[in-house]
């Protein structure tokens, strides 16, 4: 059995504790998801601290490189376990990668796993426009707003595909929104749509003006039902 001088024992475990007080002077705080990340590391180095000074005092420590070697794969480890969580349970990413081939994976999984479903009459390629039609009124429309004194009025201009599909979807929404209760029209100009929303109890003017154009267009809960009745040849594109 190897001995360790009591001088180097005192050593080691003065450096080691420096080496933790520091770490823990620099942690941002205890609260939050952060701050319980760096507690469990803190712990798996007061964990691997306490194990080689249990080893010197046995005298089966090594020298110093072993013992910083061990600190440094306990807090490896620590650190890989907490990030491995985030991944899916067979270790392949979750995230489809882009935001409409999600949305379509997803209706063509529910379309698969519904016995009723009728192949003949699906759809998805009506779907995929649609959703070509989202992206461009929501990226890429402009838009002109003006406060009325009881609502406020929205000028939705583009060119090309921008505004073939502004014409598609605004006045196909304003339909959409009379359903739920909102009072809203859709002018068609020749290079856009003209959206008038007007205030009511139910649709105050602040809240109007807070949402502007997208957040009235977002309005409602149709939007995926309908991505879905396209999708099975059951519901016109707009």
């Amino acid at each position: 059995m190897s001995k360790v001088p009591w001088k180097t024992t005192i050593a080691g475990a003065a450096i080691l504790a420096a080496t933790v007080y520091a770490y823990a002077q620099l942690s941002p705080g205890a609260n939050g998801p952060m701050g319980t990340h760096e507690q469990m590391m803190q712990g798996g180095m007061m964990g691997s601290m306490a194990q080689m000074r249990d080893q010197m005092m046995q005298g089966q420590g090594g020298n110093m490189r072993q013992m910083h070697e061990q600190m440094t794969q306990g807090q490896s480890g620590m650190h890989g376990g907490m990030h491995g969580q985030q991944f899916g349970a067979a270790g392949v990413p979750t995230m489809p990668g882009q935001d409409a081939f999600g949305a379509i994976q997803e209706v063509v999984q529910m379309l698969e796993s519904d016995p009723a479903t009728d192949w003949s009459k699906v759809n998805i390629a009506a779907l995929r426009e649609h959703l070509i039609d989202m992206n461009e009124v929501t990226l890429h429309a402009a838009t002109a707003e003006r406060m009325l004194n009881n609502g406020i009025e929205i000028t939705v201009t583009g060119e090309g595909g921008t505004l073939a599909a502004i014409k598609r979807m605004v006045p196909a929404h304003v339909r959409e929104l009379a359903n739920i209760g909102w009072n809203a029209k859709a002018e068609e100009l020749p290079n856009g749509v003209k959206l008038t929303v007007t205030a009511s109890e139910t649709q105050p003017l602040a809240k109007l003006k807070a949402l502007g154009f997208v957040g009235i267009m977002v309005e409602g809960g149709h939007h995926q039902p309908h991505h879905l009745m396209m999708a099975k040849g059951e519901f016109p594109m707009h």
